[in-house]
């Protein structure tokens, strides 16, 4: 179904999207359109105390030509060529296609600001951004090594080191485009050792688990989560019981409230009733930096327990500083790679060691990312005092939010953060459900759409029965309702708090006294 539409003043997207909503039995979403606004007015705002220069873009002056030297200097060992003319463009249609890409850009989210507190987006370390840029001139394809015999290397060597951060002592994987085909691979396998048998996950699993279940053809097994968001063992082993579960999939940060799945529990209650486990880690995998080590006051055992499961997936485009195309998934048994035998009449001629492509359901994927990859990690090492650095100090932002949402009088905490997703909501008079969820949405509004100070923030639907077992206290006048969601993946949000939540608290504040 197509959704047509226009924009309407308020930057609202018009009837049509509703009316496909409609068909679709689903109620039309809000959406704040992004607008050009005049940056110079926010530098010297209550949230703005200096110009942006995205933190890092005067490392990426320097690098970036230095990128375009290396192909330089490597292509001009086969001799000079002449460009075909149906290539060339002239150079003031170039500029001016380019000024038009400019205007494009200016619609957009400030992702890389610590006012910007939605979704789990942020920019590319300066070393993603040059590996990828400088393999991209390349233009590898890491699906065969004669597609990029340099970056083919470099992801093996990136996947071990994945591996590591999860204690494998062996395994078989690769990078891949998204979290999805990861996951789709691993439900893939699942699939392939217990054909006969289905899928269970949490209710608060990622989405893609069930998408992937219908089109694998496997039965999905919805699992009901606790008061924590986190999988109901009683309940599961319920499901298991039945006989008709293979695997189990067990999320390590959940994407809407970041919680973490009892791993070490769910490994003990599977392999009684002979069933395999799956873990998602797209989100929160890096955090095994600090679980594992018993760091930053992270609960290590279910991360130590990753390495006793049958396959895990992690986005290196989430917390590992990765441009978007980034996933991993990887299995612990190296046999696993069996069930993507194939073979090709025109590759995989050249290497002796097994081709990516070889042990991957994914066909032609950017070397690009390996080398994006592979750089940020010469440079931030997955350990306590590299990375971890970093995913320390978002959970510090978290859990110091927190603490001032408890002490606030405009905002609750709806649940307390396992790792660096905070959620809350603005207070009522009358404690309605109803009330909330009109309160939330004026608040993600207001923030949004305010001519001086933005915040970015993002909205979680919270159904009734979870909501009234975290605040006993609320009148469920509703089936559910909207809480605010912060994804706190900045380390720099850790100073830019105090502000942040003053001024979300300001905004909850003026929507209560609003007519």
């Amino acid at each position: 179904m197509r959704l047509a539409g226009r924009w309407s003043r308020d930057g609202v997207r018009g009837c049509g999207v509703a009316r496909a909503l409609r068909g679709l039995g689903k109620a039309p979403r809000a959406y704040v359109r992004p607008r050009t606004r005049d940056l110079g007015r926010c530098p010297g705002g209550p949230l703005g105390e200096a110009p942006v220069d995205l933190h890092d873009l005067h490392d990426l002056r320097d690098w970036l030509p230095r990128a375009l030297g290396v192909a330089e200097r490597w292509g001009g060992q086969f001799g000079p060529y002449e460009t075909h003319d149906a290539h060339r463009v002239r150079p003031e249609a170039f500029a001016e296609a380019f000024d038009r890409l400019a205007k494009r850009m200016d619609h957009n989210y400030p992702f890389f600001h610590p006012r910007y507190a939605g979704q789990m987006v942020k920019p590319p370390h300066p070393a993603a951004v040059t590996g990828y840029l400088t393999a991209m001139l390349f233009n590898p394809n890491n699906h065969a090594a004669e597609g990029g015999p340099a970056t083919t290397e470099m992801e093996r060597e990136a996947v071990a080191e994945l591996a590591g951060m999860f204690g494998l002592a062996a395994h078989v994987g690769h990078l891949t485009t998204s979290g999805t085909m990861a996951n789709l691979e691993a439900l893939y396998v699942a699939r392939q050792l217990h054909p006969d048998r289905g899928v269970a996950y949490s209710s608060e699993c990622h989405y893609t688990h069930e998408r992937m279940c219908h089109v694998l053809g496997v039965e999905g097994h919805r699992v009901p989560a606790d008061a924590h968001g986190r999988i109901d063992l009683g309940a599961l082993e319920e499901v298991l019981r039945g006989g008709r579960v293979g695997t189990v999939v067990v999320t390590t940060g959940t994407t809407g409230l970041g919680a973490v799945d009892p791993v070490h529990e769910v490994v003990v209650l599977a392999r009684r009733y002979g069933v395999r486990v799956h873990v998602d880690a797209a989100y929160g995998g890096f955090y095994a930096i600090l679980g594992r080590a018993g760091a930053g006051g992270v609960d290590a055992a279910p991360w130590r327990a990753i390495a006793e499961c049958d396959s895990v997936v992690v986005d290196p485009h989430k917390q590992g500083l990765q441009p978007y195309g980034c996933g991993a998934v990887l299995f612990p048994d190296p046999r696993a790679g069996r069930h993507f035998a194939h073979d090709s009449p025109y590759t995989y001629f050249t290497d002796a060691e097994l081709h990516l492509g070889e042990i991957s359901l994914e066909c032609s994927r950017a070397g690009a990312a390996a080398a994006g990859l592979w750089l940020t990690l010469q440079l931030l090492p997955l350990t306590v005092d590299g990375f971890g650095r970093i995913l320390a100090a978002n959970r510090r932002a978290a859990l110091r939010w927190a603490e001032l949402l408890e002490g606030s009088a405009e905002l609750e905490l709806y649940q307390r953060p396992d790792l660096d997703i905070v959620t809350y909501f603005p207070a009522t008079a009358d404690g309605r459900l109803s009330s909330i969820d009109a309160a939330s949405e004026r608040l993600l509004r207001d923030g949004m759409t305010a001519e001086a100070d933005p915040v970015f923030l993002s909205v979680l639907r919270a159904d009734a029965e979870a909501f009234v077992a975290r605040h006993p206290g609320l009148v469920a006048d509703a089936d559910a309702a909207r809480v605010m969601r912060s994804v706190l993946i900045k380390p720099e949000s850790e100073h830019y708090l105090p502000v942040l939540h003053g001024r979300v608290a300001e905004l909850a504040a003026r929507g209560r006294v609003a007519p």
